[in-house]
């Protein structure tokens, strides 16, 4: 049960993202709820209460709002904040390439394709990477879901 089955995205006040970036939004969250790993980790004496979770993200004085609750039911099971400042670089790496990665499959052979491709994934592990450091002791996340987040943190950064 350690895992979100639900996830709102407040982009209230962010600029209206481009098709490509929705698009991306929607595949990360769908893949997201199809397949994760998620637990609040205990702090002091608190332990949180058992998944499955619905994850609320969110922005608010520049950082990331991760609100957790139970799914069904919505008992409060924690709420964190995160700096973006270590995810800027990766992110804006992260635009660069996809962009580049975009712009090449409309006329790049497939070969150049994948070599971006290729890059555009290796960036994206770098992101998860962050998303796992940043949750430590927060919550436990598998690579995957890490992945994911990574993508749903682009969404909200893009505003």
């Amino acid at each position: 049960m350690n895992r979100i089955a639900k996830i709102e995205i407040d982009d209230t006040g962010l600029a209206a993202p481009t098709p490509e970036i929705e698009q991306e939004r929607k595949v990360a969250v769908f893949d997201l709820l199809e397949q994760n790993s998620f637990a609040p980790v205990a702090r002091g004496d608190q332990t949180p209460p058992g998944g499955p979770y619905a994850l609320h993200l969110s922005i608010r004085d520049k950082r990331l709002v991760v609100d957790i609750a139970t799914e069904p039911g919505g008992e409060k099971a924690g709420e964190f904040h995160l700096s973006l400042g270590p995810f800027r670089q990766v992110v804006k790496d992260y635009f660069q390439i996809c962009e580049s990665y975009f712009d090449a499959v409309k006329k790049l052979p497939p070969a150049q394709i994948e070599t971006i491709d290729m890059a555009r994934r290796g960036i994206h592990d770098e992101g998860a990477r962050v998303v796992m450091e940043r949750l430590a002791g927060k919550a436990e996340v598998d690579r995957d879901t890490a992945r994911r987040l990574f993508t749903l943190i682009c969404v909200l950064h893009w505003g």
